[in-house]
């Protein structure tokens, strides 16, 4: 539970370049429903996105989902963890390799949290369109703690490559 014993609102990335990404990512939000307050997922579109940093590998497909939880944000990150290797994920130390299926905790209510292993809100993520975007279209309002608006960071956003695909 969390330490109030009240649900709370947390937001999820998620993101694949290998396999049948689609699929991938339908599977992904499948699971997370279990780990969610039943009826509270609320999933963006998917996202084709080109890959930042390492850039010889395929295009990306994103997407964010906004759900309520008991779990504490510990607990909710071992979930993610667990459900990345259930569909092969396997870590090598690179932040942007390819990979078959990544979920990041962006936003854990409008909680701070810098322990090991853990920092929310995600540290890149109002730098990122494959982020923002799909924030946007499920929640237009939201504001980023300690970075503001995602409307008005999303604007900063616009020279990356990113297109709203059906699927």
């Amino acid at each position: 539970m969390t330490e109030s014993g009240n649900p709370v609102t947390v937001y999820i990335g998620l993101g694949s370049n290998l396999g049948d990404s689609v699929k991938t990512l339908r599977s992904a939000i499948t699971e997370l429903e279990q780990h969610s307050i039943p009826g509270s997922i609320v999933c963006s579109s998917l996202y084709r996105t080109a890959p930042i940093g390492f850039l010889d590998q395929p295009d990306f497909l994103n997407a964010v989902c906004r759900l309520e939880t008991s779990l504490n944000a510990a607990e909710l990150l071992r979930s993610l963890l667990q459900i990345e290797r259930d569909h092969g994920r396997r870590r090598s130390g690179s932040a942007n390799e390819p990979r078959t299926l990544d979920l990041d905790l962006l936003l854990y209510g409008d909680h701070e949290i810098s322990v090991d292993g853990l920092q929310v809100p995600h540290p890149r993520l109002h730098e990122r369109a494959f982020v923002l975007y799909p924030l946007l279209e499920i929640a237009p309002d939201l504001a980023i703690p300690g970075r503001g608006a995602v409307r008005n960071l999303a604007k900063d956003c616009e020279g990356q490559s990113i297109a709203r695909i059906d699927g």
